[in-house]
């Protein structure tokens, strides 16, 4: 084959390369959702919409690093962004991480279904668990706090396809029959008064106690904020009874104790493992504990 010919073949392939499809990157479909029980990596969450929510745990770093896959509430998953995974939050919400080995927190986006293990609390994108020193493979002890009026206005910005539409129909309009009455006694105070109400300025005054809607950006700013640092020790934790009795019978499937929570009287009865001396330890004590048929159980920092 000569020059020509083979050179043809070349600028044949390189056509063809170039004509080959890229592959699509999904449109973004934001809504607001809370969305139905579902299993995952062996244990059922049940989603719940929580504005005050704050508990702490074991913080883990996304494994997918590519932008582009739609998240569970239909946004887009960008490893660039402050983005996170929860099991039970409703999507999305503003949440405060503090990483409470390093003192550093910052707010991100929660807008996804995780993490798959139910060992950890949350999921953090490449660039949250960046900023708040967390490693790749690696694990943190983190305290996570909903943030409530960004969240609030999340939940009031977007679509919500769980709330049903309601179809009313109007009202048949007939004719209005009117009288004209004498006043009765203090109808002229009554009348002085609302118009005292009605002064301008009053509806300012309502509003400046409403204060301006929040708005929340679609890309979070990276405004890291340094905290003392203040690690603590991991326990295994599952329920909290009102009774003994029932405390020290879960005790005893999970292996536990018993600790006793408030004034006498009003007690409450918490069942724990620990303290552990490490996150392998406490990830093997969950581990028995969920195969016991403990599956509220759960790794906190306390």
């Amino acid at each position: 084959m000569g020059p020509r010919p083979a050179l043809a073949c070349l600028l044949a392939l390189l056509a063809l390369a170039g004509c080959t499809r890229q592959p699509v990157r999904p449109a973004a479909q934001p809504r607001y959702m809370v969305g139905q029980p579902y299993e995952m990596g062996g244990v059922w969450s049940y989603p719940r919409e929580d504005f005050g929510l704050v508990e702490t745990g074991l913080a883990t770093v996304a494994l997918d690093q590519r932008a582009g896959r739609r998240t569970a509430n239909g946004e887009i998953h960008d490893p660039a962004q402050l983005m996170a995974a929860h099991r039970t939050l409703q999507l999305p919400a503003v949440v405060r991480v503090t990483n409470l080995e390093t003192g550093l927190e910052l707010d991100v986006r929660v807008n996804d279904r995780g993490p798959a293990s139910p060992a950890r609390v949350i999921e953090l994108s490449r660039r949250a668990a960046q900023l708040i020193g967390l490693r790749p493979g690696a694990a943190a002890q983190v305290r996570i706090a909903v943030q409530a009026e960004p969240s609030r206005a999340l939940a009031a910005g977007l679509p919500n396809p769980e709330v049903p539409r309601l179809e009313v129909q109007a009202a048949p309009i007939a004719a209005v029959q009117r009288e004209d009455l004498a006043p009765p006694p203090g109808a002229a105070q009554a009348g002085r008064v609302r118009e005292a109400r009605a002064l301008p300025g009053a509806g300012r005054a309502v509003e400046a106690v409403a204060g301006p809607a929040v708005q929340v950006p679609e890309r979070l700013p990276e405004a890291v904020a340094r905290v003392p640092v203040q690690p603590g020790r991991l326990y295994v934790e599952a329920a909290s009874f009102s009774r003994r009795d029932l405390a020290e019978r879960q005790a005893a499937r999970m292996g536990g104790r018993v600790d006793a929570i408030g004034p006498r009287g009003r007690q409450t009865f918490r069942v724990r493992i620990g303290p552990l001396p490490g996150v392998p330890e406490a990830d093997r004590a969950l581990e028995a504990t969920l195969r016991a048929g403990v599956s509220e159980a759960k790794i906190i920092v306390d």
